[in-house]
């Protein structure tokens, strides 16, 4: 009698499951056509406390948002902190990573949506242009609350890169493993290494950070699909997710300030210090133009002295009386 209510609960969460990545998918699509307005409110008011906005905007702002999510997972916390750190040598050897903003909340029934960004690398090391993309499910079980969720994604093989680059949707966790990444820039980071140069590594890592009343958030079949909308904004035409992440399309300007906190993030902590860009050098000051000196006064020229009149010539005496 267990196994068949064991049984009936399983079938019903994977049919929850179904139902939650459409309605997820259809709900995060929506957002995004609603156009920046709530996106921008969105943001504003994420700002002023403290999270990220789960609600899909315009790539541009989608590269933001990734940028600080990022950054807060590449700092190195304290020693007795519990946040999730990723060590340099994960990013560094990485083919892509995906970064996401996520929304939970349920009552038994729990669903989740966001958005975010992937970006892979090129076959030259460097990083290639991100592509906009968001995730959506449910999940079925005596769950009750909210959060908001930052999620980075490490796409350690080509297979990872590859399922992003798809045109349909796909599921995390299905025939490629996820699993939690390695932390720390000891031995757990050594290890992972080591890990990565063997193969012998999950094809994608998740770090995890929540805000909430969930204790955490597991992933696993969870729905990634692309936003091609605001991929055609930003880079003029329609684009396949495959031509970004193979680097058939250059990254735009936008996403510099993400491509820069990708190189930041390869860094060890004690090249950070020295890795400062060098001071400018200061302009001499030009020296100051000599001043000309005042052209003499022209001389006044003497009046000329005033012609004496001539005097009248006397009249001649008339020749008429001769």
């Amino acid at each position: 009698m267990f196994n068949n209510i064991k049984g009936q609960l399983e079938k019903a969460g994977k049919e929850a499951s179904a139902f939650g990545q459409q309605a997820g998918e259809n709900f995060s699509k929506a957002a995004q056509e609603a156009g920046g307005h709530i996106s921008a409110g969105a943001s504003k008011a994420g700002n002023r406390l403290g999270i990220n906005s789960p609600i899909p905007g315009s790539l541009e702002d989608e590269c933001l948002k990734a940028t600080k999510i990022l950054g807060g997972f590449v700092e190195k916390p304290s020693e007795d902190s519990f946040e999730n750190y990723i060590p340099p040598e994960v990013i560094r050897k990485a083919k892509g990573l995906a970064i996401f903003s996520v929304v939970k909340a349920g009552f038994l029934w729990s669903g989740r949506a966001g958005s975010g960004l992937v970006v892979a690398r090129k076959q030259d090391g460097t990083w290639g242009a991100p592509s906009a993309c968001g995730l959506a499910g449910m999940s079925f079980g005596a769950q009750l609350g909210a959060d908001l969720s930052d999620i980075v994604i490490i796409l350690n093989t080509d297979e990872a890169v590859q399922a992003f680059a798809s045109e349909g949707n796909f599921t995390l966790g299905g025939s490629l493993s996820l699993t939690a990444g390695p932390v720390g820039a000891g031995a757990e980071g050594s290890l992972a290494a080591a890990d990565l140069e063997h193969s012998k590594v999950a094809a994608m890592f998740t770090y995890i950070r929540s805000k909430g009343l969930f204790v955490g958030m597991s992933i696993d079949g969870t729905v990634v699909f692309t936003f091609n909308d605001a991929n055609a904004k930003l880079y003029g035409r329609e684009v396949k997710p495959s031509e970004l992440l193979h680097g058939s399309i250059d990254p735009p300007a936008e996403s510099q300030v993400l491509i820069d906190a990708l190189k930041n993030a390869e860094l060890e902590p004690s090249e950070h210090s020295t890795a400062q860009p060098a001071a400018q050098p200061t302009q001499p000051t030009q020296p100051a133009q000599p001043t000309q000196p005042a052209q003499p006064a022209q001389p006044i020229q003497p009046v000329q002295p005033v012609q004496p009149v001539q005097p009248a010539q006397p009249a001649q005496p008339s020749t008429s009386g001769l």
